[in-house]
């Protein structure tokens, strides 16, 4: 009892120290989210606008608006925020262990490693609720009905230009197709959700460009794509049962991946490992990155959980039919498509040709105090129509066939201040996947993590996302070291250094290649609202040179960038960012080119209702290798990261207007202007004259 007393001592001495204004407001009261700058800490650089940075901005989304439980969050929740150290999930549980449930969020600063820093980081994703919340809850309809967490969102998009595609054809030109639908993009989406108990909802989008339309015989109804779910928790030996669409996520992802995956990051440690977080509700507009089906999860004893799932679901895909008549397939596919657009007559075409069957399950195994876990994960994939690549050398060991069943052992293992972590996996075709490593906290201020992975040329794996340098998890051996130093008080120094090899070809490179990435990045913050850091990134990789186009020798290739940011908030209702990013990109011993941006961002607080954020940017690069990405404010549930090539300004402006305690609007307008350009994009995207422009509206209605 004595011990349980210091602890709450030292919890409320802290409070009175250093958070005495929160004491005066009499209760505390959660901080709001800034997504946008935590994305930005988490995020090195954005080299790519086809990363589904969308699903990881609302995965963070609904971490703050269902917050996770401390006094009943588990070691495999805590660790999914990617905010907390092993050392410090070790010490909060310890802490629950030996004193009891925390009484306020302000305990925190008598835990051991939590720092002030760290309490800011995670306290939008966090609450501390008694462990009875949801023990009496009543029926379910009764509690979807009093949930507050309950809203309908409305959004509207449209580029002001008229682009190629929206125009009538041109007979006398080569490129007649056109688009079939308006240039309006449309988004409605509904969602109810309580965190460890149910969640439902739907979604409904129309792309621009995609038609409007009725038509069961072609399966069309309506908006182009629909999705929906039904979710709940906790019912007795049932953990949690999924119906309609959801994701899938065990181990370190070698087989099963999906949500909020950072990857090689200015965030060195905690985001090299995944969490075994099961099955998630799927709310996105993503059209590939789901199942759909049903799964549940079972708790077979304190321990031991089992999980089952069944989806089935038609997927786009551009099926050919074979003229020889000894072939092994007499229809076939080179791949699945994964744009989710369907505006031309070709892309209709291949809208849900081929259907997709997946069923496994996952049986884990976690001791008592949490400390160690292992697993074992079977997938297995039909598809009704064969996959074949295309007859090229880099596609020689790609997956050939209609069937794939891929097995996954994975384990995790707290020896102290480190946390041990690995997944190996084998497909049906012989090929194999391994990634191991290690989180270890060398002192309170020093952590460390190294990650070894090999995925060999012939391993096959369609929802598997574990970290690596390509896109997919084959052909590839790597050695991840990281590094996060807090050498004074408001002083972090965080990097990392990744070599990696391609043993066998791969896409426009005709042998097998290597390459090496590091990062540094030096921040400070002065307050507990500002922020400046520098940062520098090299990567070197090898694509095919030009000197032997019948022979190619891969030749290495430098992209090096340098990124400096500051935010800063002067006054309680005005924030200040300033960023500076560039890049100097080069080709064996070639001529270096460059490319830079300068952005500056404003955002006010106008009123308590009204907040409005603004920027302005200057851009130059040498051509598109040297584009530059910069991540934008947008309406909520959205995600903006614009290419900027060649030279000119981008600005933006958006307007969020609270209306009453239900009603929320939104209100953007983008513009990008080219110097020296008669003409924007390629093909049916072509904008005659300088100008870009997009308007953005959207309306949130709380239920």
């Amino acid at each position: 009892m004595s011990r349980k007393l210091m602890h709450r001592l030292a919890a409320f001495l802290g409070l009175f120290l250093s958070i005495v204004p929160a004491l005066q407001a009499q209760e505390y009261v959660r901080p709001a989210a800034d997504l946008d700058r935590l994305v930005q800490e988490l995020f090195a650089e954005i080299q790519s606008d086809q990363v589904p940075y969308e699903d990881v901005y609302e995965t963070l989304l609904q971490y703050y608006q269902t917050p996770l439980n401390l006094n009943t969050a588990t070691r495999e929740e805590l660790r999914s925020l990617l905010l907390l150290s092993e050392a410090q999930i070790s010490a909060l549980l310890h802490h629950r262990e030996q004193v009891g449930m925390l009484l306020s969020m302000y305990e925190l600063q008598s835990i051991d490693g939590f720092d002030l820093r760290s309490i800011y980081r995670v306290a939008p994703f966090a609450t501390v609720l008694d462990g009875s919340v949801g023990g009496n809850r009543g029926p379910l309809w009764q509690r979807v009905l009093q949930e507050d967490n309950n809203a309908l969102l409305v959004r509207y998009e449209r580029v002001l230009q008229q682009r190629k595609g929206y125009t009538a054809p041109d007979t006398t030109s080569r490129l007649t197709s056109r688009y079939a639908g308006s240039p309006d993009k449309l988004l409605v989406r509904y969602r109810v959700s309580h965190a460890h108990d149910f969640s439902f909802g739907f979604t409904a989008e129309k792309d621009a460009g995609e038609a409007f339309s009725w038509n069961p015989g072609s399966r069309r109804y309506g908006a182009d794509f629909y999705s929906a779910h039904f979710v709940v928790h906790e019912r007795g030996r049932l953990k949690t049962l999924a119906l309609g669409d959801y994701q899938l996520q065990f181990g370190q992802g070698l087989l099963l991946s999906s949500g909020f995956q950072v990857g090689k990051g200015a965030e060195t440690i905690t985001t090299i490992r995944r969490s075994n977080v099961g099955v998630r509700p799927y709310s996105s507009v993503l059209e590939n990155s789901f199942f759909r089906g049903a799964a549940a999860t079972f708790s077979l004893s304190k321990t031991l959980q089992a999980t089952a799932f069944a989806s089935w679901k038609k997927v786009d895909a551009s099926i050919q039919t074979s003229t020889d008549s000894l072939a092994e397939f007499d229809e076939f596919s080179s791949g699945v498509l994964l744009t989710g657009l369907h505006r031309t007559t070709t892309e209709l075409a291949n809208r849900k040709d081929l259907r997709e069957l997946i069923s496994g399950g996952n049986f884990t195994y976690t001791s008592r105090n949490s400390n160690f876990s292992a697993g074992l994960t079977a997938v297995d994939t039909h598809f009704d129509k064969a996959i074949l690549r295309r007859s090229e050398p880099y596609n020689a060991f790609e997956f050939r066939g209609m069937h794939n069943l891929a097995v996954s052992t994975h384990y995790s293992y707290v020896l102290h201040n480190a946390l041990l972590f690995g997944e190996t996996a084998r497909s049906s075709g012989g090929g194999w996947g391994t990634v191991n490593g290690v989180l270890a906290s060398l002192a309170s201020n020093v952590d460390a993590s190294v990650l070894y992975r090999r995925y060999t040329r012939d391993f096959h794996t369609f929802y598997g996302n574990a970290l690596s340098e390509n896109t997919r998890n084959i052909n590839e051996s790597g050695l991840y070291m990281g590094l996060k130093m807090r050498p004074l008080y408001k002083w972090e120094i965080s990097a990392y250094y990744d070599q990696f090899r391609f043993p066998w070809l791969k896409y426009q490179i005709g042998a097998p290649s290597q390459g090496h990435d590091w990062l540094l990045r030096v921040a400070f913050s002065p307050s507990k609202t500002s922020l400046l850091y520098a940062q520098m990134r090299l990567r070197v990789k090898d694509h095919d040179g030009d000197l032997d186009p019948v022979r190619p020798v891969p030749v290495p290739t430098e992209r090096r960038s340098v990124l400096l940011f500051y935010d800063a908030n002067p006054s309680a209702t005005l924030s200040l960012r300033t960023r500076l990013q560039g890049t100097h990109y080069r080709e064996n011993d070639g001529p270096r080119r460059a490319g830079y941006v300068l952005a500056q961002d404003v955002t006010v607080a106008v009123v308590p209702s009204v907040q409005l954020s603004a920027r302005y940017a200057l851009f130059d690069t040498d051509d598109y290798d040297t584009r530059q990405y910069v991540f934008e404010r947008d309406v909520l549930y959205a995600f903006s990261v614009p290419p900027l090539y060649g030279q000119g300004t981008r600005v933006y402006a958006l307007a969020e207007v609270k209306c009453s305690r239900h009603l929320t609007l939104w209100l953007r307008y983008d513009e990008t202007h080219y110097r020296h350009h008669t003409t924007i994009g390629s093909g049916l995207e072509e904008i005659q004259g300088p100008r870009r422009s997009q308007v953005k509206m959207q309306v949130r209605y709380k239920i």
